[in-house]
């Protein structure tokens, strides 16, 4: 842990594995060895200021993943303003004030303070290139910038739609499109650990005849590809609504060699469609995001094979309303605020989608237990399993064969920002049976 004091406040530092920001921070108000504020009021306009701090930051974050600074200094070492400018063609005024409140930040070393402003020369610390200047690294986190950026974008139409009711319009794609945060734990973990944990699925994806897969809500495709890449024998469908997404996904299969395997389509997973018989369906961070989400997995029943499975993994969010809430909950709230429910709500103007972050948890697993999947085909593998694993990613593969086998919920791997459709059992120690509302 570092500390960086200043005339205004002292700012405390930690790493945040899967967090939404670079650090997270307290504050002290007085200077150091003096208590801080006792008045709330002080406390919060404190915390505001630090906040801001935090976003500015960010902001600053974007500038440096859209222009390649943080590359350019991961791959060609430290640089002055002159030199990182020349290397990524920006103007030399503006890049240094970026380096200079990036040192100041801590983000960036400068290996002497006092010279001259265009003398300074700047390095990216070796254990901030993964987190910053690596996209294939479980740990990085430069998106950051691009996710709050984009939300930000969206605020003014935002503040309608709260006064009216409607949905506000969809966001552009251009100009940095979406932010790829699960690219890397797609590319890294899906197929190889994941996957390969639910013994069933992973058999059928290894044997002949060449098992179909299907992605929904699959974005810039890294799912379907990770899929094709961990089972050469699979051929994977990525369905998503965004036509500029899929088109994004398709650059990806192409640059990443798997194109003659994996192919994308622009369609409505709870609608018409979609056509065939597949063995695996996946819908990855994409369900509670979907406003009908029981007639979407109604329509994914119809998709599959007899003995075929979905599996789902999405949001890991408390049971129950409470305060105050973990940082993580604040987390998902101010997502759920600022995009979720607003994107839910573009996707079907008119009616109210029932997003899975609903409180209390009985409406979030009666999205599942429903006309798709009946609850008593929801039925928890392990209890005691489950109920010991409420931080951790868990495959939910749902067999709906007629011939009555039941679902299973097996956990795969920790993951501090996902849940799945059968963590709430965790609520009911113990407890075997259907996992009902």
């Amino acid at each position: 842990m570092s500390r960086r004091v200043s005339a205004v406040a002292a700012v405390y530092f930690w790493p945040v594995p899967g967090g939404c920001t670079l650090s997270r921070m307290t504050t002290e108000s007085s200077p150091p060895g003096q208590s801080g504020p006792a008045d709330p009021a002080t406390a919060l306009a404190d915390r505001l200021f630090h906040d801001v701090i935090g976003a500015l930051e960010l902001f600053t974050v974007y500038l440096g993943e859209r222009l390649g600074l943080y590359r350019a200094l991961a791959r060609d070492g430290p640089a002055t303003s002159a030199e990182l400018a020349g290397r990524t063609g920006t103007t030399e005024r503006y890049v240094r004030e970026w380096l200079e409140h990036h040192a100041a930040s801590g983000l960036l070393e400068v290996d002497d303070p006092a010279a001259g402003p265009l003398a300074c020369r700047y390095r990216l610390p070796p254990a901030h290139v993964p987190v910053l200047a690596d996209p294939d690294d479980l740990r990085y986190r430069a998106f950051n910038g691009v996710e709050i950026v984009r939300a930000g974008r969206w605020l003014a139409p935002l503040v309608e739609a709260f006064r009216t009711g409607d949905a506000p319009p969809p966001l552009p794609w251009a100009p940095e499109g979406r932010a790829e945060y699960n690219r890397a734990a797609f590319l890294n973990l899906l197929g190889t650990r994941w996957l390969p944990a639910i013994a069933d699925v992973d058999q059928r994806l290894r044997r002949e005849p060449p098992a179909r897969v299907a992605d929904l809500a699959c974005g810039a495709g890294w799912s379907s590809i990770a899929i094709a890449q961990a089972y050469p024998l699979v051929r994977v469908d990525g369905f998503d609504l965004d036509p500029d997404v899929i088109a994004a996904a398709r650059r990806n299969a192409g640059q990443a060699g798997v194109s003659g395997r994996v192919t994308f389509a622009v369609t409505d997973a709870s609608g018409p469609g979609i056509s065939g018989r597949f063995d695996l369906v996946t819908i990855f961070e994409g369900l509670h995001d979907m406003p009908r989400p029981v007639d979407a997995l109604r329509a994914v029943r119809g998709m599959l094979t007899p003995s075929g499975s979905v599996v789902i993994a999405d949001e890991l969010v408390a049971d129950v309303f409470t305060t105050p809430a973990s940082d993580l909950e604040r987390y998902h709230y101010g997502w759920s605020v600022v995009s979720c429910l607003p994107a839910g709500l573009t996707a079907f103007v008119g009616v109210e989608p029932v997003p899975l972050q609903a409180k209390p948890c009985s409406r979030r697993t009666g999205s599942l237990a429903g006309p798709g999947f009946p609850a008593d085909r929801l039925t928890a593998f392990d209890a005691k399993q489950v109920a010991a694993a409420a931080t951790t990613v868990l495959a939910v593969a749902v067999n709906v064969a007629t011939g009555g086998k039941a679902g299973w919920f097996r956990p795969i791997e920790q993951h501090p920002l996902w849940w799945t459709a059968g963590s709430t059992v965790a609520s009911w120690p113990g407890r075997a049976g259907p996992v009902a509302g």
